[in-house]
């Protein structure tokens, strides 16, 4: 068996993602084969084809993180040839052949059969889509309901920002969307922010305060660092961040004022090795009561072939949105 993909390889002490031809080999362990539709672009695929990246853990490699397409075969009873599936986190993409290909093969336990979601669908969402359903789903786990107050939402733009606001409109709460983009309020105001403000903290060289007015009742946060000290100086009493990126720095300069003087949780999010039953609840629920009402609105499609350019736009911090690959026909 032979087929088209998107191959990194190391090169010159630089990473190279190339079109090649390749064989079965590539397709590695698993019980289930999947004819590729769609892909998607996320950081964690830029930091693949990036020299130091630290994510990938041999060359060559296939990224993309997320797979949607097609079974076309299956040792494992619990899937069959037509079902329609998504792929996403464990190794998928850093030390397992990813997306970026016409063919994916993964192990049964970490596929999802979909549920009231398209391919491409689930591709859009992916698994940013998946990391904000899990930060909202966190915090009404933690009790936060509409009538808390405002919730902040960072890195507005970027897949996971942007889903969170979306979902989170969509089951009625008020929402601040903090982005270092000026020209993104259309945007961000037509996916249901009631509020556009810019980067946080307002004044970065400021001295911070481990507490201040509390401002919001509870937060989404993709940026960390300094910007995360300062939403937890902000939180009203009770409240929560759900944070899941450090596009900020992995430094926290903070207290434990906010966490024994306002009861404030930090709720770490992880995506890649959320169990298998939990991961195939929630992409349910993502197909039904907390689908995106806008998801078309957020996201473009670009053929795998495209996939250096784009993420090279995500890790220049000029992407907005969600970027779908499409991979059936594209090769």
């Amino acid at each position: 068996m032979e087929f088209w993909a998107m191959v990194a390889h190391e090169s010159d002490g630089g990473i190279v993602l190339t079109k090649q031809e390749v064989g079965e080999e590539f397709l590695g362990p698993g019980e289930v084969t999947i004819k590729v539709h769609f892909s998607s672009a996320n950081y964690k695929d830029g930091l693949a084809i990036t020299p130091g990246g630290g994510v990938v853990r041999k060359y060559p490699i296939i990224p993309g993180i997320d797979i949607t397409g097609e079974v076309v075969s299956s040792e494992d009873d619990d899937f069959a040839p037509g079902d329609l599936v998504v792929a996403h986190g464990y190794d998928i993409g850093v030390a397992h052949h990813g997306g970026y290909a016409e063919y994916a093969r993964v192990p049964a336990d970490w596929v999802v059969k979909l549920d009231g979601l398209s391919p491409r669908d689930a591709a859009a969402l992916g698994t940013a889509g998946f990391t904000a359903a899990l930060s909202v789903q966190a915090l009404l786990d933690r009790g936060l309901t509409p009538e808390a107050g405002a919730v902040l939402v960072t890195g507005a733009t970027g897949g996971v920002g942007s889903v969170s606001i979306d979902i989170l409109s969509g089951l009625g709460y008020e929402i601040v969307a903090s982005t270092g983009k000026t020209d993104a309020g259309d945007l961000l105001s037509e996916l249901g922010a009631n509020e556009v403000i810019g980067r946080l903290p307002e004044d970065p060289e400021a001295k911070p305060r481990p507490l201040t007015k509390a401002r919001w009742a509870s937060a989404v946060d993709s940026v960390g660092g300094k910007s995360l000290a300062y939403i937890l100086s902000a939180i009203g009493y009770g409240g929560a961040v759900a944070v899941s990126g450090l596009t900020g720095g992995s430094d926290l300069p903070t207290t434990v004022m906010p966490f024994i003087l306002r009861n404030v949780a930090l709720l770490g999010i992880d995506s890649a090795f959320v169990p298998i039953e939990k991961r195939r609840e929630l992409w349910t629920r993502l197909g039904n009561e907390l689908r995106p009402q806008h998801l078309s609105t957020l996201t473009q499609f670009a053929p795998v072939t495209d996939a250096s350019k784009v993420l090279q736009s995500i890790l220049g911090g000029t992407h907005t949105g969600r970027t779908v690959f499409s991979v059936l026909g594209e090769f």
